[in-house]
């Protein structure tokens, strides 16, 4: 039984890197029936599927079953591993995941702005493009990403607003992390978008054995909701994180569509 709507705040439970395979059947359902239970709305930070094939998606969009609330989703690097990303998002939009890749959506008066993300490091250590072709193509697909982000928050019209990642577009998040791979668990690029606009939260996934919580330059906090990482750390509640965002009046809602 779901508890009833709060008036006073809008619930998200986020997760990332729930990496469903074929052998998942079964198995999520009553996790997502918590998630649902305890918030307005699912978040879902990548990393869906492990290989990225429609079996696998399949398998998500039947556990996601018991979800009575709107679920908001963006792809991660292990839903593009099989080359067809685009199977992972029509099996989840069938079944009613509102998937967002530099697009935006609004549930309960706050905005959602989503987007994957790509790596290449963060601050004095992001990669530069320069030099060969492959380090060039590389970099832009970083700032196409955070273009993308920039492009969904400019959608936005509400006055509370969420942004929803894979990649981590701050260093503070992903420590924990050997050294060595920061540059492939986010980029700094997507800070960038953060700063320019209003915004309450980020959530983000993929960096495993990061760090919960963070927050950008100008003091916006980052959640990294990966679930292995939820499970370790906060291994006594389910592994999804509830965020609450004050409820705006209903009136500056119905004025703000």
């Amino acid at each position: 039984m779901s508890n009833p709507k709060s008036s006073s705040h809008v619930r998200f439970a986020a997760v990332g890197d729930i990496h469903v395979h074929k052998d998942s059947a079964g198995t999520l359902r009553s996790f997502f029936a918590q998630a649902s239970d305890e918030a307005d709305a699912l978040l879902l930070c990548g990393d869906l599927t492990d290989y990225g094939t429609a079996e696998e998606a399949r398998v998500l969009a039947e556990e996601l079953g018991s979800v009575s609330v709107p679920i908001v989703a963006v792809l991660g690097n292990h839903d593009f591993e099989s080359g067809t990303p685009e199977v992972v998002v029509e099996a989840l939009a069938q079944a009613g995941v509102r998937m967002l890749d530099g697009s935006a959506c609004e549930i309960d008066g706050v905005g959602i702005a989503g987007v994957k993300g790509f790596g290449g490091g963060f601050g004095r250590g992001s990669l530069g493009a320069w030099g060969e072709p492959a380090i060039k193509l590389f970099v832009q697909e970083a700032l196409n990403e955070a273009m993308k982000l920039e492009s969904a928050l400019a959608k936005l019209r509400t006055r509370r607003r969420i942004a929803v990642l894979h990649y981590s577009p701050i260093v503070g998040t992903v420590q924990g992390e050997p050294a060595e791979i920061f540059p492939f668990l986010g980029s700094s690029r997507l800070e960038e978008p953060l700063l320019r606009y209003p915004i309450d939260a980020v959530f983000h996934g993929h960096a495993h054995r990061g760090t919960l919580q963070g927050r950008t330059i100008n003091g916006v906090p980052v959640y990294n909701v990966a679930k292995p990482l939820l499970q370790r750390s906060r291994p006594d509640v389910p592994p999804f994180f509830l965020y609450k965002v004050p409820r705006e009046p209903a009136e500056e809602v119905a004025g703000s569509t």
